[in-house]
């Protein structure tokens, strides 16, 4: 790694910059990248999957720290640079240039990686909710994403909160998710107009007997129109009224104070 040139000269260069289209924000800052490969846990040997590395900031991290990384980038300028980056560690890292919606990556891991990724803001969110409603257990270990502070706090947020909706209830009902560190906008290139964060999720033990697609038919209903009372909201479910009845979910309640919790006693009794 000593005898690479700055991401900056790289990314000279090669002549490139940050595309509007396709989300793009650059990182330079090599200990604020070292910190965010950090939070997986101990990545040395560990299978690593990036979306969207760019001219490799955040792979730099990730090989330094041990991982053995797969990277898919569908900017096709960026592919010499990282292809400089997988000279330099021989073995350590393959980049694949496509598009990461449109790949199957599980096929492209014999374990369970840790996905890591500076994700562009464009498909960032599509992105997490392919991963979250992949078949339980995951075939990730962990998510370690950049997002924009304000969805970042809608994957996080507790009930009764104004960001509290359907990907929070996604992102908590099975797995752990917390904000890893807060990211200054001044720290990319070009700077966003909005600041940043990255959160960690950590898969869990699905609850038993509850079917996702009911779990999804009930917060796609009850946060699509979140200011009518759960009656209203919830009447196109079929079975959901009873079911507050029988879970004891008063059916004057709005969908942001149901908590995660009452959404799968709801989504179990669909199931049944």
């Amino acid at each position: 790694m000593s005898d690479l040139p700055p991401l900056r000269e790289v990314i000279r260069i090669h002549g490139l910059s940050a595309s509007k289209a396709l989300g793009q924000n650059f990182l330079f800052d090599e200990q604020l990248l070292d910190r965010i490969a950090a939070v997986p846990g101990d990545l040395n040997g560990a299978e690593v999957f990036e979306v969207g590395p760019g001219p490799g900031g955040l792979t730099r991290a990730l090989l330094r720290a041990g991982a053995r990384v797969t990277a898919v980038e569908r900017d096709r300028r960026c592919i010499p640079a990282l292809g400089e980056l997988a000279d330099a560690y021989p073995g350590k890292l393959t980049v694949i240039e496509g598009d990461a919606l449109e790949i199957d990556v599980p096929a492209l891991f014999t374990g369970k990686p840790h996905i890591v990724a500076n994700l562009p803001y464009n498909v960032g969110t599509a992105l997490l909710v392919r991963w979250l409603s992949a078949q339980w257990m995951p075939w990730w270990q962990s998510l370690t994403l950049m997002f924009q502070r304000e969805v970042a706090d809608r994957i996080v947020a507790p009930a009764g909160s104004d960001a509290y909706g359907r990907l929070a209830v996604l992102a908590q009902w099975r797995s752990s998710a917390k904000i890893a560190m807060p990211v200054h906008r001044s720290a990319f290139t070009p700077p966003p107009k909005v600041m940043s964060a990255v959160v960690h999720i950590l898969p869990q033990t699905a609850p038993e007997g509850v079917r996702f697609d009911r779990l999804e038919a009930l917060t796609a209903a009850a946060f699509g129109q979140r200011r009518k009372m759960l009656r209203q909201s919830l009447k196109s479910v079929p079975g959901a009224i009873a079911a507050m009845e029988t879970a004891g979910i008063d059916s004057s309640r709005r969908a942001e104070t149901v908590s995660v919790a009452e959404y799968v006693a709801l989504a179990k009794l669909l199931s049944d």
